[in-house]
């Protein structure tokens, strides 16, 4: 899957507290931004990708906010692709590796896994100061 971000016409960007019920708003959020763009709730990519940025989301609350008190999610849409990051400011850069490999790291893991079942990618983006990063999930439609 080759799509470039930058073209997909759709954006929508939510912000929240690096707290639990992130991840509640970040899915709920998930589902209004889908629905408002013409993707339908029982689409079958929908699901997976609400389990993915839960995961996500759920990692970033966790493992980063002492040093990130936000975590930022990054929608963007077209016709044939759903991308959503999820962004924090702590620097570590997690590999991404897919289940059952030796370097297998569990939720990441399956998110990974998850994601190139789909027929996705999954990329991790450090911010330009080194002081971040964003996990990007690309997923057809």
């Amino acid at each position: 899957m080759t799509t470039q971000l930058e073209t997909l016409p759709y954006r929508h960007v939510l912000t929240l507290p690096a707290m639990g019920s992130a991840v509640r708003i970040a899915r709920e959020t998930t589902e209004q931004v889908l629905m408002e763009w013409g993707i339908a709730r029982r689409h079958p990519s929908v699901d997976p990708a609400l389990l993915i940025l839960a995961e996500l989301v759920t990692n970033s609350v966790r493992h980063a906010a002492e040093l990130s008190p936000n975590v930022t999610v990054v929608f963007a849409g077209g016709p044939d692709t759903f991308a959503f990051a999820v962004h924090d400011r702590h620097p570590y850069q997690p590999a991404l590796h897919a289940a059952g490999t030796d370097t297998d790291t569990g939720g990441l893991a399956t998110v990974v896994e998850l994601t190139l079942q789909l027929g996705g990618t999954a990329v991790v983006r450090g911010d330009a100061d080194g002081r971040g990063k964003s996990i990007w999930i690309t997923l057809p439609l």
